[in-house]
């Protein structure tokens, strides 16, 4: 049996830093997605998303099943839970930009 990989704490928080990967853990937070779907919900390509997906995978912040040809996505919520408060301060102050952003423009 092998060691694996695992992010370090930091280097966890420097994944979920990245704006992109924070708007794919919220697609998959409850629901299981396939690439594809969530490659959709993007203005990139699907390698782009794939790669994505990779990093994520082997910080443990999400989990992968085979369903016949596709891999469905969901969210690790064990691997993230030391990260959730982050994760949901980071959405906080994006949905608290966004607002002030509409109510400024609402002048």
């Amino acid at each position: 049996m092998g060691l694996e990989a695992v992010a370090a704490p930091m280097d966890t928080l420097a994944i979920l830093a990245k704006p992109r990967r924070r708007q794919i853990l919220a697609l998959i937070w409850d629901q299981e997605l396939a690439a594809g779907e969530i490659a959709g919900n993007f203005d990139i390509t699907f390698g782009a998303v794939s790669q994505q997906l990779k990093v994520l995978r082997e910080a443990d912040l999400i989990t992968v099943r085979k369903d016949g040809n596709h891999r469905r996505y969901r969210v690790n919520k064990q691997g993230i839970a030391p990260y959730r408060a982050v994760l949901e301060a980071m959405w906080t102050s994006t949905l608290d930009h966004i607002a002030a952003a509409v109510e400024g423009d609402e002048t």
